[in-house]
């Protein structure tokens, strides 16, 4: 498969040296100043706090051009309307990872409903300079597949062949037949946490205040009650019917892990600020 990863943050840059270091014919997109750092020193990776990085000499281009197997878009949510106009012109599959709470209907309508395909990354991590620090995998991130699926839910060959590139590249990816409804799930979940952590400065800071957590669970719970359609994964029905009191011990616990720490809840960034409100607005609608 001919692949373009668009978008060059963490979980881009991640994914594109995985899908090269598989023997995949993938390239990376990027811009300014992280474009020139590429091509001097290809995607820079380390585990986490580990003085060692390694490089991997991935492929890098400024602009989409031509026709590809599968694209495969990790930009904030806020960004995507300025991807969807450089796709336009485009040919191939177009699998969009990121958060996302509108449905698949904007996307189609500017590049092709045909192309669509919506998923999310189960990976994270934080940039240090020119270097990724991905999140190391633990008993719990690898029980957690990356979903992705077919805006109807079917469960078609294109769906199949991408999943199982995905694989072959050592990214835990399985067919969701309910995406859009794990999306939506996903973002009632993270904007009150993404919300909470900046105001309080950090994850470490918001575990060690139990009335903010305990307002952002409350918050959390109003957004899946809110939706249209049962959580997905079901697990996280869990937030609507457990105590209260039980619920915020968890989400300290979570909130003081390595898990929290290297997952891109501290990056108090302009762009994080940006996607946040992005997706609040997606909720609201």
């Amino acid at each position: 498969m001919k692949l373009l990863v668009y978008g060059a943050g963490v979980l881009g840059s991640l994914f594109a040296a995985r899908m090269h270091e598989a023997g995949h014919d993938v390239s990376l997109l990027a811009r300014g100043e992280r474009l020139a750092a590429l091509r001097r020193h290809g995607v820079q990776l380390a585990e986490e706090n580990s003085p060692a990085v390694r490089r991997v000499p991935v492929p890098v281009v400024e602009h989409p051009a031509g026709r590809y197997d599968l694209i495969a878009v990790l930009v904030r949510t806020h960004q995507v309307d300025a991807v969807l106009e450089s796709l336009a012109g485009t040919e191939g599959d177009v699998a969009f990872l990121h958060n996302w709470a509108a449905g698949a209907e904007p996307l189609g309508a500017v590049i092709g409903p045909e192309r669509v395909l919506l998923g999310f990354p189960a990976a994270g991590g934080t940039m240090d300079g020119d270097v990724v620090r991905y999140r190391a995998t633990n008993v719990m991130t690898r029980r957690v597949a990356m979903p992705i699926g077919e805006p109807d839910g079917r469960t078609t060959p294109r769906l199949e062949r991408i999943v199982e590139t995905f694989r072959t590249a050592g990214i835990n990816a399985k067919a969701e037949p309910k995406m859009d409804a794990w999306l939506r799930t996903h973002a009632a979940f993270e904007v009150p946490l993404g919300q909470a952590v900046h105001a309080a400065g950090g994850p470490a800071a918001l575990a060690d205040d139990p009335d903010a957590v305990r307002g952002m669970l409350r918050l959390m719970r109003q957004n899946l009650d809110a939706m249209a359609t049962p959580p997905v994964p079901r697990g996280f029905a869990a937030l609507q019917t457990l105590p209260e009191r039980l619920l915020v011990v968890v989400l300290r616990r979570f909130l003081r892990s390595p898990t929290a720490a290297h997952s891109g809840l501290n990056n108090a960034s302009p762009a994080t600020t940006a996607e946040l409100e992005r997706m609040a607005e997606q909720i609201r609608a």
